[in-house]
């Protein structure tokens, strides 16, 4: 395999990691963040099963409580379409170049 196509390879990888991210950023479930609120004082077992992927920070503040921040899902929506418009119209330039060069080769 030559370097460019592994770069290549490797660069859709990493499109599919991030496309992949901002799913689990615009769909994916809150429960075990909200489950974070009601521990009182949890287990590290505990803590290591909770998917707070979509958590973006957490404060506990000197009064009490907890204040639990998540990523904007409308945001991580946005730049899903974005991506896709973009693959989308660089799939349309490579198919308009294709048939260019089809067009000059007959």
């Amino acid at each position: 395999m030559t370097r460019k196509k592994a770069r290549r390879r490797t660069e859709a990888q990493l499109r599919e990691d991030v496309i992949e991210g901002y799913r689990r950023l615009a769909l994916g479930s809150s429960n075990d963040a909200l489950k974070l609120l009601f521990f009182e004082s949890p287990a590290e077992e505990e803590l290591e099963e909770l998917d707070l992927f979509n958590v973006s920070d957490i404060k506990r503040p000197k009064a009490g409580g907890m204040e639990i921040r998540f990523f904007d899902r409308c945001e991580a929506l946005m730049r899903l379409e974005s991506m896709s418009s973009a693959a989308q119209g660089a799939d349309g330039a490579k198919a308009f170049y294709a048939a260019l060069q089809n067009s000059v080769q007959e």
